[in-house]
Formats: C-alpha cells, sequence, structure tokens
C-alpha cells in the first residue's frame, strides 16, 4: 500500500510522501526515558533499534509546490545504509509521480535543518540540485552551524548535499520566522539544533504543523520525551512548552517527521503534556 496520503486544509492541498524506513537507537531516540517505558511505544529490534519512516511533505497552495524535507542521503554507500537498517520501500519521487509531478516541478524546497535524514536528497548523485527550479529554503543559523559542525554533531552534517546548493546561489537563507508565501511560514523551533525550523500553514481556518524533530514521531509528544541526539535538551523542551499548547488551543494538524506509521494526527492533553492522536 502506498504512504502517499492527500489531506485539504482550507485551499491547499497537502500529501504526505515518504523516502523509506530506517532505524536508529531506541535509547538515543527517547533520551532519560526507560526502555521499560518507550518499548511499550516502538518495540526494538535485537540491536536495539526502533522503526522510522522519513516523511516529506508536499504543500500545493495557490501557484506553488512546496516540498519540505527532500530525503535520506543516498550516497552513504552499503555500511551506511546497512548501519541505519535504510529499507527504501517507497521514494519521495515516487510519490511526487503518483500526484504528477517531477522534481522541475517544485517551486519551493524548505529545509526544516540539513541533517542527512532530512536534506539528504538535495542534490543527485552527480553533485547537481535536485530540484533545479526551486528555491531553497534555511535558516542562517542552521546553514553556519552545518558549516562549523562540531563532535556532536558532525555525524549527521554532509557537505556534499548542501554545498552544491549554496555554490548554484539556490539558498534563501532566512533569520527567524519568516512568511515564505501567503499561508505558509517557516518557525524556528532550537532544541534539536539551534537552527532548525518548522513549518506551519494555515488557510481557511485551519493550521497545519510539520514540527521536525520537535515532535520526531507521535510518541514524542508528551514534554519529557527529550532525544538524546537534541543538542540542547533543555531548550527542546522550553519549545514544546511554548508551542505545543499553541497548536493544541488550534486544533492544529501534526505531521511528525519520522512517525512509522502515521502522517497526520492531532494534539490531546495527557498525563505529561500532550499526546499525539491519528487522525483517520
Amino acid at each position: 500500500m502506498s504512504w502517499t496520503t492527500q489531506k485539504r486544509v482550507g485551499d491547499a492541498t497537502v500529501t504526505t510522501l515518504t523516502d523509506g524506513c530506517f532505524r536508529l537507537d531506541g535509547g538515543a531516540m527517547f533520551g532519560t526515558i526507560p526502555k521499560v517505558l518507550w518499548n511499550e511505544l516502538n518495540p526494538a529490534d535485537e540491536l536495539n533499534r526502533i522503526a522510522l519512516r522519513i516523511n516529506p511533505l508536499l504543500i500545493q497552495i495557490g501557484s506553488k509546490n512546496i516540498l519540505v524535507e527532500t530525503g535520506f542521503w543516498d550516497q552513504g554507500g552499503e555500511k551506511f545504509e546497512t548501519m541505519y537498517a535504510l529499507d527504501r520501500d517507497e521514494t519521495v519521487f515516487r510519490g511526487l509521480g503518483e500526484v504528477g509531478l517531477s522534481p522541475d516541478d517544485i517551486h519551493i524546497v524548505i529545509n526544516t535543518h540539513l541533517h542527512f535524514d532530512h536534506a539528504g536528497r538535495n542534490v543527485t548523485p552527480a553533485g547537481e540540485p535536485t530540484f533545479p527550479n526551486a528555491r531553497y529554503v534555511v535558516q542562517g543559523q542552521e546553514l553556519h552551524d552545518a558549516r562549523h559542525a562540531h563532535e556532536r554533531s558532525r555525524a549527521s552534517y554532509i557537505a556534499a548535499y548542501f554545498e552544491p546548493i549554496a555554490d548554484a546561489g539556490l539558498f534563501d537563507v532566512v533569520d527567524g520566522e519568516a512568511e515564505i508565501v501567503p499561508g505558509v511560514t517557516v518557525l524556528p523551533l532550537p532544541g534539536h539544533n539551534l537552527g532548525q525550523q518548522g513549518v506551519v500553514l494555515r488557510s481557511g481556518g485551519e493550521m497545519l504543523v510539520y514540527p521536525a524533530d520537535l515532535v520526531a514521531t507521535t510518541a514524542h509528544a508528551p514534554y519529557p520525551y527529550v532525544m538524546g541526539y537534541d543538542l540542547y535538551p533543555v531548550t527542546c523542551l522550553e519549545t514544546r512548552k511554548k508551542y505545543l499548547p499553541e497548536w493544541f488551543e488550534e486544533g492544529a494538524i501534526i505531521c511528525p517527521p519520522h512517525d512509522p506509521n502515521v502522517a497526520f494526527a492531532r494534539l490531546k492533553e495527557a498525563k505529561r503534556g500532550f499526546a499525539l492522536e491519528a487522525l483517520q
């Protein structure tokens, strides 16, 4: 069954895409939360890895085709793909094709951040922009940090898929909250790293949020469920406490970027702050 699912949000059409499945260490994904708790939500395999999915998002509003995230890096080689148990059961290109689009039809790419599982398909194996007619939107803080990675962040950034975009002059570098087109805004969501941004769609009285790794899966909605991968865990907690109540009050549709089963969800109040409930 195809992962591709469409939903109307006001005057916009939103399509959830996928670039396949992968696995990461469950302990790292849930930080200080004991395995006895998180293993009930996403059972680990024999290597303690949990199943995740790469979930880019297509927003079609007005005359613009906006792609949020490009997918998992495709040049890591066999060892890299084995380590992450990468399974491209579907690709972002197949999903675009299902709605009648090709990479040439994308007008705007929004990179929430520049990690290899989010921005890895920015360029082709030949080093050319994958979406040649698009402007790529990134926070200035994130581009700086990707270029000045340290021991905690270096493994997540690979210059081969973002420097060619800069060399081609295709980055639109923003600083803070910014309207990309009417109805679509990028919003800084620091914590996972300093330059992470989410995407907020408002149309026809409805709201949809792509929260990037602030809420990686539906299991990560409770306040304490902060990832070990988050470079600034207390900042992440503060950002959650600022925005999750707002999104709950507004009835926003939430699109978790790595949930293996759920494309669209809504927040509900729960014991540890909030939980995410899948939309049918």
